[in-house]
């Protein structure tokens, strides 16, 4: 079972939805006394799409999330919008002729798109990074989160994509990329080397990454709420440049505004 799956169910307790593709997994629960939606992409060994049959996000997992956001967006007008939780554990997007030619651009692009729109329109939105969180797949499921949180745990990498890829594009060995991701953090794979560009807001060490303890769940949803209380009513992405890696990115943006 993939992580992403047992987080889920583990963190949300409560009847999956139906109507979505089978790797795509939502949940409706509350979060803090507010009620939340909780997503996720999953493995489907049974995916008509061979390539997205291993947690991929493909063409049914970018319309799936869209639809499962959209539909939340539209149901909450007018009330209180729900949190959304966006549980990641995301080793790439689909590569493959068949999802270019039909267009996965435009899936993973509406899945980005409504969980802007969902932010926008005042729906919290957190990314809980509990596995991998890879490439196109990121950008399409939790990068738009307004607060990220990720589980303290060597398994849990981030990157644009994987180590074999990186190593055959910038015509370097596995060990020599290795080597070089120990110098240069953006292209590390581990979370601490994450956490040092300022995109974190939270890292949560637990015990049991693979299959969480009652403790383990009852910590992450205490960070869940303390996130939800921060964000409050803003919706934008403030705050992702605190960290000492990104001092020049804070500094050429506050001489853009001072000259602009």
């Amino acid at each position: 079972m993939s992580r992403g799956l047992e987080w889920i169910r583990a963190l949300a307790q409560g009847s999956e939805l139906p109507g979505y593709p089978a790797s795509v997994k939502v949940i409706d629960g509350e979060l803090g006394n507010r009620p939340a939606r909780f997503i996720a992409v999953v493995p489907d060994a049974q995916n008509p799409f061979p390539r997205a049959r291993d947690g991929e996000v493909g063409l049914l997992e970018g319309w799936g999330l869209a639809k499962a956001v959209d539909e939340a967006i539209h149901a909450d007008q007018g009330g209180t919008p729900r949190v959304l939780v966006a549980v990641v554990d995301v080793p790439s997007q689909a590569y493959g002729r068949r999802e270019e030619a039909l267009g996965i651009h435009q899936a993973l692009a509406g899945a980005v798109d409504a969980y802007a729109r969902a932010r926008l329109a005042g729906h919290a939105l957190i990314g809980l990074l509990v596995g991998k969180a890879m490439s196109g797949a990121f950008l399409a499921h939790g990068y738009q989160a307004q607060r990220l949180i990720a589980l303290d745990d060597q398994g849990v990498m981030v990157h644009a994509m994987g180590k074999a890829a990186a190593a055959r594009i910038t015509l370097r060995s596995v060990e020599e990329l290795e080597a070089l991701a120990a110098k240069v953090p953006p292209m590390a794979y581990d979370i601490a080397s994450y956490a040092s560009l300022g995109l974190l807001w939270e890292r949560v060490k637990v015990d049991a990454v693979e299959q969480p303890t009652a403790a383990d769940i009852g910590k992450v949803r205490a960070v869940l709420e303390s996130a939800v209380d921060d964000i409050g009513s803003s919706t934008d992405l403030r705050g992702r440049l605190g960290a000492p890696n990104r001092a020049m990115s804070a500094q050429v943006r506050q001489l853009l505004r001072e000259q602009w």
